[in-house]
């Protein structure tokens, strides 16, 4: 018999919104403007789902330098610059939301991103007031993923256990909290590839948002 969870945890950025490609492109400009060059690709490779303070902390202890109190915000800043005109859903998501409210199945979002971030990425694609009341951010938990904090405390909002959540994510640091939260981890592999997901142990990946549902139980 098909497994269906009692509630879904979307990562928001490569999960609902294609946006770490833009996100991920001024990274990799804002370090190499710091002496550590790299592509965009490269970029998302080695930061794909990680914390963008959380970054600035690695790469000022790799380079020895400080990157400033204002270079986080800066580069928010100009990723939602271009957010407002070029960001878009990932394809297949909003039959996915609306396949998991036929069924009666709650799902919110879960992210290392702060919550000013989500309120631009989904505002301008039509998801926040979708979500609005279920958005949340690695800022009100004590660590990021890859810790499962931020898991643990979605699924105590709904009162659910974390055995009977899903949680769909695209980076290895996602799944990796996921599973520390003892939930079955879907992973979409559309741009990172199913290995890294697999290694890092989820349940099962997919390359197409169409087929979540069906790996859902939800027909």
């Amino acid at each position: 018999m098909a497994w269906t969870p009692a509630l879904v945890i979307f990562d928001c950025d490569g999960v609902l919104v294609d946006s770490e490609p833009i996100a991920n492109r001024l990274i990799a400009e804002a370090l190499s403007k710091a002496g550590l060059p790299m592509s965009g690709d490269e970029a998302l490779e080695r930061y794909r789902g990680g914390k963008l303070t959380r970054i600035k902390l690695r790469v000022e202890e790799d380079l020895g330098i400080d990157l400033g109190e204002h270079w986080v915000d800066d580069i928010y800043q100009r990723q939602f610059d271009i957010f407002r005109r070029e960001l878009q859903l990932i394809p297949g998501i909003l039959d996915v939301l609306d396949a998991l409210d036929r069924a009666g199945v709650p799902y919110c979002v879960g992210s290392n991103g702060p919550l000013y971030k989500m309120r631009v990425s989904l505002g301008v694609t039509g998801l926040y007031e979708r979500l609005e009341s279920r958005i949340f951010s690695a800022d009100m938990v004590p660590e990021p993923k890859p810790a499962p904090d931020l898991f643990l405390h979605a699924a105590a909002a709904f009162d659910i256990p974390p055995e009977d959540v899903a949680v769909v994510e695209d980076s290895a640091p996602g799944v990796t909290a996921g599973v520390a939260a003892g939930m079955r981890v879907f992973g979409y592999a559309h741009d990172s590839g199913e290995a890294p997901l697999v290694q890092a142990g989820a349940t099962a990946t997919f390359l197409r948002m169409p087929a979540l549902p069906g790996l859902l139980g939800l027909g």
